[in-house]
């Protein structure tokens, strides 16, 4: 069964990185990207995004299946923020141009279009870097590096582990997916969007019990290696910080500050087409 979301070995400068400077990256990166509403910024943001995951020759089989859930949710939480809110780009950017009325009290406006545009840009900026950091990381050099930079190897082991199990809890999911589709529960495309939404919801519990049990057993198999005993320990996959680490670091630094002076130079974080 194909794994997905899980690290892959590959001969490029961003798997070189080290796994703290990638993610130190995406922190930085998903602040600027919550924080601005300009839509100059978000478009660079991300054309970068894209760009960077190009060079990280991830391919789409690891990550189709996770970003096709991620475009779901995202059209779902649009519509949703229509639904309770749908004058409010109208009152973010003061002004309203009515496209077509929908029924009701409900009318499209160029102003609330473009607000919904820029949220979407907003999930869309983080959504390719969070996947690059997943599948170019290697989660035992990723615990080591956080050790070095003085965080707890306990807590830098919990996250390993975390990283680490995020393929199998994926393979989970589909065996019990499969298994609700061979009982004749359609989850297909073929189902409509609600039943689909339904069944899948069907597979939570079963999930949380499976990976209840896993964590369990790691637990255990912890313990009784003595995990925690010693204040200190050593890492087979540590590795220094190295001159692009110290440049990636920079370029995003740089880039976060020079977007949050664009973003609040006139004191309004967002950007308006309509004055």
């Amino acid at each position: 069964m194909a794994r997905l979301l899980t690290y892959a070995e590959k001969d490029t400068w961003i798997h070189r990185l080290s796994g703290v400077t990638k993610m130190l990256f995406f922190i930085l990166w998903s602040v600027a990207g919550m924080l601005t509403y300009d839509t100059r910024i978000l478009i660079v943001m991300l054309i970068f995004s894209l760009v960077i995951f190009k060079i990280s020759k991830t391919e789409w089989k690891q990550v189709g299946t996770v970003f096709k859930f991620i475009l779901l949710f995202l059209c779902l939480n649009i519509v949703i923020v229509y639904l309770f809110s749908p004058f409010e780009g109208c009152s973010i950017y003061g002004s309203r141009t009515e496209l077509f009325h929908i029924a009701g009290r409900y009318t499209m406006t160029a102003e609330q279009l473009f607000y919904e545009f820029n949220i979407m840009l907003k999930y869309l900026t983080v959504v390719p870097v969070v996947l690059m950091f997943m599948v170019t990381t290697n989660p035992s050099e990723f615990a080591a590096s956080l050790n070095r930079l003085g965080v707890s190897y306990k807590v830098g082991y919990a996250m390993a582990i975390a990283l680490r199990y995020v393929p199998d809890v994926q393979a989970d999911f589909t065996k019990i997916k499969h298994a609700q589709e061979a009982r004749g529960i359609e989850m297909s495309g073929k189902a409509s969007l609600f039943k689909r939404l339904k069944s899948m919801a069907s597979i939570i519990f079963p999930l949380i019990f499976s990976s209840m049990d896993r964590i369990d057993v790691v637990s255990n198999a912890m313990e009784l290696r003595g995990f925690g005993k010693k204040k200190t320990r050593t890492w087979y996959m540590g590795k220094p910080l190295s001159r692009n680490d110290y440049l990636a670091l920079a370029f995003v630094i740089v880039f976060v500050i020079a977007a949050m002076v664009i973003t609040f130079h006139d004191g309004n974080r967002f950007y308006n087409p309509f004055l």
